[in-house]
């Protein structure tokens, strides 16, 4: 009883001086191996070094950086004007369209806040301009958004895949199908919701004939040719994620050079933000590995499948009841923080229920995107409430994305009934 108490109320008081969320799971993981374990400090150390000389996580950095230049670079704009023409005519018009470049930006750019950015800086003042509700309109941007971490190269597979050395191309492969799922459910509720009330989204008296179309689509190569460079030399086998991301990141930058409208000052400047963002998730991961040595030093996952066995619940109550913790805790930290926080505890409880590593990944990141558009925290919100110039609040922005968050959770209860959902393309292709 003593440690648990040592456990979570150092997490809380170290969190609550406000100090750095890693620097609390540090400190907390230091004082447990200092008065628990004999003073293994140690290995703790030892932990510490095998996971930052990881080749795996060496390529989260070069994928922030990929992300930050199609950030900065304008490619965006195009890609929507470039999807614009094949949702003109179908209810709900450019919502469909924001879902649509949201999914094919997060499969460049595997950040959930750099898509939503992206994506938005161009949508909302085009919409807004047109007479689109303003609530739908944030609502797809904010939902739309969270595609970023689930379909790859996604950061939060990456650190999964490097904190529970689980296969970074077998998480990619199983993020695609749920994925591409999630954001043909988007795009059913915004048709549903537009045939019910037109006034959502004007109809666009233009016309688009079908070769208008394929020259609009046809504006979408390079995007896909940085796709293919990525996703399908690791999906493939032809590449690590580390060496698929430094490929990427040349593709980037050639593309967005030519392309869009990089120039060095914004690539100096995408440099500058990748390193910091970088530094604030290293030292995420550097106060979980400690913390995660002191758990497993101790057998805390052990005794909790102990307590669970004994407590007489099943094993999807086990699940409900993470899922529902993630929920509650995703109010108060960004998703990153919260899987990194939290895997020590929950990967090997989760595993050792029988639940297939690769398809606990996909689950917990659909949950922590969840979080991303949760309040008071949630950076989605934050983001879009920004790209309105406060126009519309952060509580009209969560108001409206609650349907994206109940389609969320939709999907792990489909995850869940048909796991072969998330494991059928990487048990194919692997």
């Amino acid at each position: 009883m003593t440690l648990w108490f040592t456990l979570i109320g150092g997490i809380v008081f170290s969190a609550g001086t406000g100090v750095a969320l890693g620097a609390a799971l540090g400190i907390t993981g230091l004082v447990i191996l200092q008065f628990y374990s004999n003073g293994a400090t140690s290995l703790a150390i030892d932990a510490i070094w095998g996971v930052f000389n990881s080749f795996t996580l060496s390529a989260v950095p070069m994928f922030i950086l990929l992300g930050e230049i199609l950030l900065r670079s304008g490619i965006s704009e195009k890609a929507y004007s470039a999807f614009s023409p094949l949702f003109r005519r179908v209810p709900g018009g450019l919502l469909h369209t924001n879902i649509a470049v949201c999914t094919l930006f997060g499969a460049v750019s595997g950040s959930s806040l750099s898509t939503a950015a992206a994506v938005g800086s161009v949508a909302y003042p085009e919409m807004a301009k047109r007479g689109y509700n303003k609530d739908m309109v944030v609502g797809s941007l904010a939902g739309g958004g969270t595609l970023g971490l689930l379909i790859p190269p996604s950061l939060s597979f990456l650190i999964y895949g490097a904190l529970t050395e689980t296969s970074i191309g077998r998480l990619f492969a199983a993020g695609i199908v749920p994925g591409l799922m999630v954001g043909a459910m988007f795009m059913a509720y915004i048709l549903v919701r537009c045939i019910r009330n037109p006034s959502l989204a004007p109809r666009d008296p233009q016309s688009s004939t079908l070769w208008a179309i394929m020259l609009g689509l046809r504006q979408i190569w390079p995007l896909l040719a940085l796709i293919a460079g990525v996703i399908g030399t690791i999906v493939l086998g032809l590449a690590t994620p580390t060496e698929a991301a430094g490929v990427g990141v040349v593709l980037a930058v050639i593309i967005s050079s030519i392309w869009g409208d990089l120039t060095f000052s914004k690539l100096i400047e995408a440099i500058y933000n990748s390193v910091l963002l970088f530094s604030a998730v290293g030292f995420l991961v550097l106060g979980a590995t400690i913390l995660a040595q002191s758990v497993s030093i101790l057998g805390l996952p052990q005794k909790i499948l102990e307590v669970v066995a004994q407590s007489g619940l099943g094993t999807y109550s086990v699940l409900l009841l993470v899922v529902l913790i993630y929920l509650i805790m995703g109010c108060f930290f960004d998703g990153l923080s919260l899987m990194i926080m939290t895997l020590p505890v929950v990967f090997p409880l989760l595993t050792g229920l029988g639940f297939d590593a690769i398809w606990i990944g996909v689950v917990i990141t659909i949950v922590i995107e969840i979080g991303q558009v949760t309040p008071p925290v949630g950076l989605n919100l934050s983001v879009l409430t920004s790209l309105t110039n406060n126009q519309v609040s952060l509580g009209r922005v969560a108001y409206a994305t609650v349907p994206y968050w109940l389609i969320h959770l939709f999907a792990i209860l489909l995850l869940t009934a048909f796991p072969t959902l998330a494991l059928f393309l990487p048990n194919l292709l692997f």
